[in-house]
């Protein structure tokens, strides 16, 4: 039993390897992204929850680059671990032209349809004058925010790419740099220190922006001087010609994950948009909780990014029976470590709070907010990491299925109806909604158990 489900010390090593840098870059993302919302949060409750509401839209954008990645990224991780260095130039090309595709089609509807998405998680209780200014602020926000987009998505192509290949360390400390940077140029910018003007809310949107130009340098420059390393930058720029056949294969495994994600993120984003009904401070409130989670959440999100590259290494050279052995291993692994750090959220939880400048609602709502989210962590740990195990094959239809289509079908019609019709408060509903899971959590456990997700996909025998 014990062999079964916990590996050797040499297993963990290798696997905290691949995670411990993911882990550590968004670790520190996060809480940069703490105190981001703490300084914003010392100037207002409305520019707080302005600039809350305008990046829970842009996470549609950031999900939509990443699902598109990812979609390419399952044939990089399975080409580097067939060693065909061709391959893998091939799909960062195609991850550059994705990229850029997004870019101008995201830019192109936050322009035309940003007021209007903004206003609606302005609709709940709450002075028209304060919900005018959560208005003003985040479009303000959100304008700046425009010119960080194509440097996060191209950094995005290169980062994943150096992940699927094994190198993790370079983008941790690009991550690293870039978040110190813009939590200094938040100080200046925000408050007006050092002689910068006070420019409060575009103040935030500036430090981010020049944060993400440092970050995307960092790592193009690294991974260009370093060939040797990363042999698939040699001729990667010499021609942009793809071969037909990839761009079939990536379009059809890949679609289906870029289309998940972009259904993932705005049915977050529509799921809030209903706990918002609940008032102006259920908006702030969500947006304390939110920030704290994800820094607690960081486990089991770099546990999924591991599962997707060594079991898709393991995949790519038909290494099964280790794929999935390492899977389930990774699966307990991620779980275990959830239930700990959940119990540690659940008891720290109404701390958080004191350090915000806003009224005692809103942060004894964020605290049980917390509270709940902490009960969930492990039943999150699960169904995250059996997606990426479903996604290291190639299964993007069966994602597809069990996490948008879950969502949109079951999740949000249940948050609908309760957010509408009925007056149950916003942690009841919330609690409602997340139980949900547990459902999702089974229908994970057989799709893994059954292994729909061992798959080949860049054997060019089969």
């Amino acid at each position: 039993m014990k062999n079964r489900y916990f590996g050797s010390r040499q297993f963990y090593k290798m696997t905290l390897g691949v995670a411990v840098p993911i882990m550590i870059q968004n670790g520190i993302t996060n809480f940069v992204g703490l105190l981001d919302n703490i300084m914003v949060g010392q100037v207002g409750t409305e520019q707080m929850s302005g600039i809350a509401i305008v990046n829970q839209l842009l996470l549609v954008f950031n999900l939509a680059i990443f699902g598109a990645i990812s979609g390419a990224g399952i044939f990089t991780a399975q080409y580097y671990g067939s060693k065909d260095e061709e391959g893998v130039r091939n799909t960062f090309r195609f991850k550059l032209y994705i990229c850029v595709g997004i870019t101008v089609l995201g830019i192109a509807i936050f322009s035309l349809f940003g007021e209007d998405l903004i206003r609606m998680y302005l609709k709940g209780e709450g002075n028209g004058l304060s919900i005018e200014d959560a208005l003003r602020y985040g479009k303000q926000y959100m304008l700046v925010m425009f010119a960080g987009l194509l440097p996060f998505a191209i950094e995005g192509a290169y980062s994943g790419t150096l992940r699927e290949c094994g190198e993790t360390v370079v983008s941790m400390k690009a991550g690293v740099i870039a978040v110190f940077v813009n939590l200094f140029l938040n100080w200046m910018l925000i408050f007006g220190n050092l002689g910068m003007p006070e420019l409060g809310v575009r103040g935030a949107a500036i430090a981010t922006v020049i944060s993400r130009y440092v970050q995307v340098i960092i790592v193009i420059v690294w991974t260009h001087r370093h060939s040797e390393k990363m042999p698939f930058i040699k001729g990667a720029y010499r021609t942009m010609a793809i071969p037909r056949g990839l761009v079939k294969q990536i379009i059809v495994k890949g679609t289906p994950l870029t289309i998940n994600e972009v259904l993932w993120s705005s049915g977050m984003a529509v799921l809030n948009q209903c706990y918002s009904l609940r008032g102006l401070d259920a908006v702030a409130a969500i947006n304390i909780a939110s920030t704290i989670s994800n820094l607690f959440n960081v486990v089991f999100v770099a546990f999924g990014d591991a599962i997707a590259i060594v079991v898709g290494q393991l995949l790519g050279a038909g290494k099964f029976e280790e794929a999935k052995d390492t899977d389930r291993k990774l699966i307990t692994f991620s779980v275990v470590l959830c239930i700990g750090l959940g119990a540690v959220m659940f008891i720290l939880s109404p701390l958080f709070p004191m350090l915000y400048n806003t009224t005692d609602g809103v942060k004894t709502l964020a605290t049980r907010y917390m509270r709940v989210s902490a009960l969930f962590m492990p039943v999150w740990a699960f169904m995250h990491a059996s997606y990426f195990t479903l996604r290291a094959g190639g299964n993007t239809i069966v994602t597809f299925l069990f996490d948008s289509v879950y969502l949109w079908c079951l999740s949000y019609p249940i948050a609908y109806v309760i957010s509408r019709f009925t007056s149950l408060p916003l942690i009841t509903m919330y609690f409602c909604v997340q139980s949900l899971d547990l459902i999702k959590c089974l229908v994970g456990f057989i799709l893994v158990k059954k292994g729909v997700w061992l798959n080949n996909i860049v054997d060019k025998s089969t």
